[in-house]
């Protein structure tokens, strides 16, 4: 891809999207727990922290918080993962959280036969609410300049103001030659009140057609899209990836803007194993990377996020498919073995597993 060299941008990557406060009660469940271990995490700005801390890559991200305590706290964590905070929008707190709050996730990251769950608590937040015009795009990819914007569809079904903001968001992008990246990621909660699968399918539609790199499974590609190819089943088989291709294959035929495509194959054979690895479509050519069978999940809460900026650092650093593919599921898979939404793996750590190196203790 013809990506901006790192010396013509502040920023290698830049991303856009709401970030809440993860409320994690570790083995227990959200209804019997007595703590909860705090972090942060956000679709969007997981990619950014990843890049960061894993890859060594100057990232920023450009969100909203209400100036309180919780969210300064969550802003610290931004800061401890190194992440860029200029682009953040501060909102004036009212007090009790009437008109504007900061947002907040209770997960529970499952065990065996139960599964992970998720549950939010977002309503009115200071990222929800933020409009076309919050943000100088023209300063932001214009002065600043940055090689690479994500987003995603979390971010862009909050509110019809953030989906406006974010088609507002990639058109400025790929005005300033921007890699722009769009992860899917179809939650039909989130559209339900702003216009349910149809509403979902025009905004998505819309923003695609700027969108360089297209990150989502076949659920996201049917329900954000439009697309279906018969055969096509959520838990991805040897023989099912034939359709999953098809279906790529007739969506860049209607978006030839594509350049990449690409997700995740997972099978869930339970909430901690699940056979695991990837797929990249470039240039009319699928590259799939090592698999990874029965792999032990801790918490798969943010693997994905993983795996998307592990795909963008192998396009950032070596404009590779291949790697990026490899760097993206080796990355998700390393990210599954610890807590919290973001990675605490190392780039060393992730390329050795990309090299089929093992779990023997390292001393």
């Amino acid at each position: 891809m013809d990506i901006k060299p790192a010396s013509s941008c502040q920023f290698d990557q830049i991303s856009l999207g709401e970030i809440m406060l993860r409320l994690d009660p570790g083995e227990t469940r959200v209804r019997t727990a007595r703590q909860f271990t705090a972090w942060e995490g956000g679709g969007e700005y997981n990619t950014s922290r990843g890049l960061r801390k894993c890859f060594g890559l100057k990232t920023a991200v450009c969100t909203a918080f209400v100036d309180n305590e919780v969210g300064h706290l969550i802003e610290d964590f931004v800061m401890q993962g190194g992440v860029a905070t200029d682009f953040i929008k501060w909102r004036e707190d009212d007090g009790i959280g009437r008109t504007v709050r900061n947002g907040l996730n209770f997960t529970e990251r499952g065990f065996g036969i139960r599964g992970a769950v998720g549950v939010p608590d977002r309503g009115n937040t200071a990222a929800s609410q933020l409009k076309p015009g919050d943000f100088d795009w023209e300063d932001i990819f214009g002065k600043h300049g940055a090689r690479w914007f994500h987003t995603g569809g979390i971010f862009a079904a909050l509110s019809e103001t953030t989906a406006a903001l974010t088609i507002e968001a990639v058109k400025a992008a790929k005005k300033h030659g921007t890699i722009v990246s769009y992860d899917l990621n179809y939650r039909p909660s989130l559209w339900k009140s702003i216009g349910g699968l149809k509403k979902a399918q025009e905004v998505n539609r819309e923003i695609a057609k700027y969108v360089d790199v297209m990150i989502g499974n076949e659920e996201d590609f049917t329900a954000s899209l439009g697309f279906e190819v018969k055969g096509v089943d959520h838990n991805i088989s040897a023989i099912e990836i034939d359709a999953f291709k098809a279906m790529i294959e007739t969506a860049v035929k209607e978006f030839p803007n594509f350049k990449v495509a690409a997700t995740t194959l997972r099978v869930v054979k339970s909430a901690t194993i699940n056979d695991w690895s990837a797929i990249c479509w470039h240039a009319g050519k699928f590259y799939e990377s090592r698999k990874y069978p029965n792999l032990e999940i801790l918490d798969r809460v943010g693997g994905g996020d993983s795996f998307a900026s592990g795909l963008q650092f192998g396009f950032l650093s070596k404009n590779d498919p291949q790697l990026a593919v490899e760097y993206g599921a080796a990355h998700g898979a390393f990210a599954s073995t610890t807590p919290g939404d973001t990675s605490m793996a190392t780039q060393k750590e992730v390329e050795k597993l990309m090299k089929g190196g093992g779990a023997r203790v390292v001393r």
